[in-house]
């Protein structure tokens, strides 16, 4: 009976909400930077089954969310982006052994012209016999260099061409590149997916916003003892809202629910982390930061509950 207790304490050592992790390629070694070997997804996929994980479907954490019911810590969810051949090759194999399942967002102009590197349509319908079929868009491009018209534009044709091939229409989207602005996200929101993921590290619980849910990508050896352990930060951002004209963090504004918190950990790209003092859940802070990428991102990590602003230019302002 104590080895059971001091069992079921380990695993809850570990628990911290759900998690939406994204893999890329598959034993695919000419692409370092979003590949995962064989080995090291099987080591993913006995971590979480000898710590207590449950793989869920990605459309049974969105119904929990939007029903408003408890999300369990324990679950995790697996997605892949880009619907390269390595995944049909190498990593579905694995997927199957374990019955596990996914959700795979389609890069539609990848498959439709037969891009060396990427799944046929065939290859997908017997995809889409193991896991679910969602939206990647069709031509893969830096959606906030679009107008919004250009950005609808590739949503109907990618759309339609997968229900044309796979009579499937995908309710989920992931943003190409992880990029959004303001601008992208709403325009998302109203073309009519039920959910939305982004490429921000971090959780998931019942407070989460579907359309724009945590999710970390899994490359190589990946640490899945601190991701895990992670939990979701409810937090309201008040700055900065967008990238920065003069292109500086002058100071960032927050309210969180963690009244009893005395400190926050603040992380900007290119800078590492940096304590600041938390009051009554408000988080106040002079950075004046100048930003060193065009893609910049700010991580509030409070108490190991974690929330993310990713900031980008918006060629088409916020509109």
């Amino acid at each position: 009976m104590k080895f059971i207790a001091l069992l079921f304490l380990s695993f809850l050592s570990l628990w911290a909400d759900a998690h939406i992790f994204v893999y890329h390629r598959f034993n695919d070694s000419r692409h370092p930077s979003t590949n995962t070997t064989n080995e090291e997804l099987r080591a993913n996929f006995e971590f979480f089954k000898s710590n207590g994980y449950k793989v869920v479907p990605l459309h049974l954490l969105v119904e929990t969310i939007k029903q408003k019911k408890e999300v369990p810590d324990n679950w995790v969810v697996l997605t892949i982006d880009d619907n390269y051949k390595s995944f049909y090759e190498n990593g579905l194999p694995i997927f199957k052994e374990y019955g596990y399942p996914f959700s795979l967002f389609v890069f539609v102009e990848g498959t439709h012209k037969r891009y060396p590197d990427y799944t046929s349509w065939e290859d997908l319908k017997e995809i889409a016999k193991y896991g679910a079929i969602e939206f990647h868009s069709y031509g893969h491009k830096h959606l906030q260099k679009l107008s919004n018209e250009e950005i609808i534009k590739d949503f109907d044709k990618g759309m339609q061409l997968i229900q044309k091939h796979l009579e499937i229409k995908p309710r989920y989207f992931s943003y190409p590149y992880g990029e959004y602005t303001s601008r992208v996200k709403k325009l998302c929101e109203e073309y009519g997916f039920e959910a939305i993921i982004n490429q921000n590290m971090g959780a998931v619980s019942e407070q989460s916003d579907v359309f724009d849910l945590d999710r970390t990508a899994l490359v190589g050896k990946s640490d899945l003892n601190s991701v895990l352990k992670y939990d979701f930060l409810d937090a309201t951002w008040e700055k900065p809202q967008e990238y920065p004209e003069d292109k500086i963090i002058h100071s960032i504004s927050l309210k969180t629910k963690e009244k009893n918190a005395k400190h926050a950990k603040v992380y900007v790209s290119g800078y590492g982390w940096e304590n600041f003092k938390l009051q009554d859940g408000l988080l106040e802070a002079n950075l004046n930061k100048a930003l060193k990428f065009p893609r910049s991102r700010i991580i509030i990590n409070v108490d190991n509950k974690i929330s993310s602003k990713l900031l980008i230019k918006d060629s088409y302002g916020t509109k």
